[in-house]
C-alpha cells in the first residue's frame, strides 16, 4: 500500500479516457483498521483549500501506482 505522504504530489490519470486529473492532495483513511481508503485530487478552483470541486477517487479505483503517477479507472 505505501505511506500517505508517499502519495502527495503525484499525478492522477485516468485510464479510460487518459485524462490528467490533477495531483493527490490528501488522502482519506480508515484510523481503526490502518488502511487509506480514498485519495483527493484538487478539483479545478486551486485558490482555496477544500473546494468542494475535489474529487475522491476510492481506493479500489487505483489500479497502479508508479514513482510520479497513479493510474486510475473512474468514470
Amino acid at each position: 500500500m505505501g505511506r500517505a505522504l508517499t502519495f502527495k504530489q503525484k499525478e492522477v490519470i485516468n485510464i479510460r479516457d487518459g485524462r490528467r486529473m490533477g495531483y493527490v492532495q490528501d488522502v482519506e483513511a480508515d484510523f481503526e483498521n490502518g488502511i487509506i481508503t480514498a485519495i483527493i485530487v484538487q478539483g479545478n478552483n486551486k485558490l482555496f483549500a477544500g473546494n468542494k470541486n475535489d474529487v475522491v477517487i476510492p481506493w479500489k479505483s487505483i489500479t497502479r501506482i508508479g514513482e510520479d503517477t497513479i493510474l486510475v479507472d473512474v468514470e
